[in-house]
């Protein structure tokens, strides 16, 4: 017996639900011919609205739907669900007044009826998203809160979960960004289960959270995989969703790849019929433009912004107009577009960064300061929602602009007290929210141990390609911006303060990046000056510099040796030449018997200890000045620990004799000095060992991770522990001794913000860490931080008595304090 219409034309609405198109079209096909009912076959057609807009032909779609809709004789029922189906279609092609109006008009004659239908539900999701673009969030998540109430009245496990991940993306707007990644990660297992497709849907909307919120590499990575998932799927609008918010967040580090990607998206939108997201991709190619050429501008380019301003306020997105308004006002010419308080913060953000370039362009440096206060100002009040570490350093990306154009304009006015609060604002903004550590989270460990069985299993491959080992991490990391609550903002020091804080012999050094140049603010007890440097040639000193160090480390002894060792030589010499004989200058050497040294992420590599300047100085690479000073305040100098632990990892040939030696030191008082060798040495045992000690001391390999810095670590017995382990330990030691290759460096984030492992044990509580940016000789780091050892059991402070010790052994290697180490 044949099918019946009604029949075939569920079988067509469940396959293009599965997104199984082809075999859709020809359900629907056999439907209309089996029958005459108008209301049938107006139902049919908009399925059929459906399938056309998903396959790439969004206006044939439209136009066969409104032919539907005029037909004559439709029961009321049909037309709240045609209505609400072409608002759909209006809505993806960036359609927003319309879509809202046909949506509207579908929910008010479903409502009416009393029958809380899934179909009542759908167009309150879908009108939720046309109120989302513009930016109408309390009206969207009104929507979304409905809906999500009659699915689960109903039933709908599916749509359900689309909703609850909606309401995490209307969180994104409104800048809650651990809101909207929890609600997003809860509704993934849906779409997992469901479809690799369906889960790529969901995953085109978490790589706007990850973008947001500073994890460019991530969230472009993401995007990138997801169009071409779309791609060979064959849905160009997808497609090009996928490629536009690629764009967006290629703009802020690589204009030129942006600008081409923007252009490919708007093409392929303007091929669909899809005005308001071609609108959308040409103010991304027209912004990126702006960025790579702000001084070519033209009448062609002005009409070019207008218009494109135009359409996207025509068509609802009235925020992204006013952005790209803003944009061509930066070189000071016409009057800027108005924004006020209630425009959500990024774009608050920007025009307080328009401007601050307008004010410099004019020569006005007081304004320009100004402006850029104000939104950096802004920006912290923003951070103050957010306590986990990497949250917080990479939301500074929204701030990359403020920073340098603040810094250019302080450096305009060679003001000490100026240059000085703008090197604090640098240094202090990934870390100006203080902490309320995370409770103890059992999940999170075990997730911890399976990336560290991962890691194990993948040595020598590129374990972060890994499917599972990217589940596990952005799991762990997720849990842990949700379980992270932010606690008080912390001061920040003005230039008399600082010096109120150095005692005399004690200078500060801060260095200062403003993209352009070099400078630094010596200050010490009696005054501050300013001190101008060469960029270019630091930089060339720079260039090839860790490969230099580590090449060094590896062939001591060798033939090479003394050749590599000259090479080396010369390159620390010139960077001593550049970064520390002119403030020697300026600042009376009987002022600088011990320095506090503060750093823009550029300067992150030196191997300050290695100077020959340093050789036998006492000195600390603080993370602020204003945190070093709070961390002597809450906390006395030259209190002996009395908890000393040690703990090896595998395969370091002098472990257990660097360890042997360092409690030596501490025979004669009455530290106790508990110590894990070998297979005892267990992520578990040493971060229990660390919550009751002191003093930590780690001889192990370890390893950076500039793609996640927290998941940089030290290699233990049954794994690798991780920055992420280090937020488990209930107290961090007082001081940490990291004798292991690489933990001392840091990944520069948005020019100024660094974090790596040694900040993860800063932000828990450690006073001072003593580590080495770059690989170092096992019997170099055996002798020196036994001799260390020594000295601090005299109640010597880790600074001076790593200086004293690398005085007394001869050994100029790359350890170096950071933190409060005096």
């Amino acid at each position: 017996m044949p099918l019946s219409a009604s029949e075939l034309h569920r079988r067509g609405v469940e396959a293009a639900n599965a997104r199984r198109f082809a075999a859709a079209r020809r359900a629907l096909d056999d439907a209309a011919a089996r029958t005459d009912d108008a209301d049938l076959r107006a139902r049919i057609d908009g399925t059929r609205a459906y399938v056309q807009a998903q396959t790439g032909h969004p206006s044939e779609a439209e136009q066969l739907c409104r032919e539907a809709l005029d037909r004559a004789g439709l029961s009321d029922a049909t037309v709240a669900l045609l209505s609400g189906q072409l608002g759909t279609l209006l809505m993806h092609g960036g359609t927003l007044a319309e879509a809202e109006v046909m949506l509207s008009r579908a929910i008010d004659a479903l409502g009416a009826t009393g029958d809380e239908s899934t179909e009542l539900a759908n167009c309150l999701m879908n009108r939720s998203m046309v109120r989302m673009q513009r930016h109408e969030l309390a009206a969207s998540t009104d929507d979304l809160h409905r809906a999500v109430a009659v699915y689960e009245a109903n039933g709908d496990e599916e749509p359900l979960a689309e909703a609850r991940h909606n309401l995490g993306y209307a969180a994104l707007l409104g800048g809650d960004l651990v809101t909207a990644l929890s609600l997003m990660t809860a509704s993934r297992p849906v779409f997992a289960a469901t479809s690799d497709l369906a889960t790529a849907i969901s995953d085109l909307d978490r790589a706007e959270v990850l973008r947001d919120a500073g994890l460019t590499t991530e969230a472009e990575t993401l995007l990138a995989r997801v169009a071409g998932q779309f791609g060979a799927q064959r849905m160009p609008q997808a497609r090009g969703e996928a490629e536009f918010h690629l764009s967006r967040s290629l703009m802020r580090h690589d204009p030129v790849a942006a600008e081409r990607m923007a252009r490919t998206a708007a093409r392929r939108f303007a091929a669909l019929g899809s005005a308001g997201w071609a609108a959308r991709a040409d103010a991304v190619r027209l912004e990126s433009r702006l960025r790579t050429r702000p001084s070519g501008r033209s009448a062609r380019i002005d009409d070019d912004i207008e218009r494109t301003a135009s359409a996207l306020a025509h068509g609802g997105f009235r925020t992204e107009a006013t952005a790209l308004r803003l944009d061509a006002r930066r070189d000071g010419s016409g009057r800027m577009p108005r924004v006020d308080a209630s425009a959500p913060t990024p774009l608050r953000l920007r025009a307080h960064e328009v401007r601050a370039a307008r004010a410099a362009a004019g020569g006005r440096h007081t304004a320009a300061l100004r402006a850029a206060t104000e939104g950096l100002d802004l920006l912290t009040s923003w951070q103050q929602s957010f306590g986990a570490l990497d949250l917080q350093a990479s939301v500074a990306m929204h701030g990359t602009d403020l920073m340098f154009a603040g810094l250019r304009a302080a450096a305009r006015t060679r003001d000490p007290a100026v240059l000085f609060e703008w090197a604090e604002r640098a240094r202090h903004l990934s870390h100006q929210v203080a902490p309320v550590r995370p409770p103890v989270d059992d999940a999170q460990a075990s997730d911890l141990a399976e990336l560290r069985m991962l890691r194990a299993d993948l040595a020598g491959a590129d374990w972060t390609t890994d499917a599972r080992v990217r589940v596990l991490r952005d799991r762990v990391r997720e849990r842990q911006w949700a379980a992270t609550g932010a606690g008080e903002t912390r001061g920040r020091l003005d230039l008399p303060g600082a010096r109120a804080h150095l005692d005399p012999g004690t200078a500060l050094l801060a260095y200062l990046y403003t993209g352009d140049e070099l400078l630094c603010v010596a200050t010490t007890a009696s005054g501050a000056s300013v001190v101008d440097l060469s960029w270019p040639r630091l930089r060339a000193a720079m260039d090839g510099l860790r490969a230099d160090l580590d090449v060094a480390a590896l062939t001591r002894g060798g033939p090479l040796s003394a050749l590599i060792e000259r090479s080396l030589a010369v390159r620390l010499q010139t960077l001593d030449d550049e970064l520390l004989t002119p403030v020697r200058a300026a600042v009376n050497p009987a002022d600088a018997q011990r320095i506090v040294i503060t750093l823009p992420g550029v300067l992150a590599g030196v191997p300050w200890a290695m100077l020959p300047g340093m050789h036998g100085v006492p000195f600390t690479v603080a993370t602020s000045a204003s945190r070093w000073a709070e961390v002597r305040t809450r906390r006395a100098t030259g209190r002996r620990p009395e908890r000393i632990g040690f703990a090896t990892g595998p395969r370091v040939p002098r472990a257990a004799e660097e360890v042997q030696r360092a409690r030596a030191a501490w025979a004669t008082t009455d530290a106790a000095t508990p110590t894990l060798l070998g297979g005892e040495a267990t992520v578990s045992a040493v971060t229990e060992l660390a919550g009751a000690s002191d003093l930590l001391h780690i001889a192990a390999h370890g390893r950076h991770s500039a793609d996640n810095p927290l998941f940089s670590g030290f290699e233990l017995a049954d794994g690798t522990l991780f920055g992420y382990d280090v937020d488990l330990i209930p107290t961090a030691p007082e001081t940490v001794i990291l004798s292991a290759c690489e933990l001392g460096r840091s990944a520069v984030r948005w020019g100024e913000e660094a974090l790596g492992m040694t900040r993860v044990w800063l932000h828990a509580g450690t006073r001072c860490v003593i580590a080495a940016p770059v690989t170092v000789p096992d019997d170099v780091a055996c002798e020196l931080l036994a001799t260390v050892h020594g000295h601090l059991a005299d109640g010597m402070d880790p600074a001076p008595a790593l200086a004293v010790a690398a005085q007394e052994t001869g050994h100029r290697a790359p350890f170096q304090c950071h933190g409060a180490g005096f």
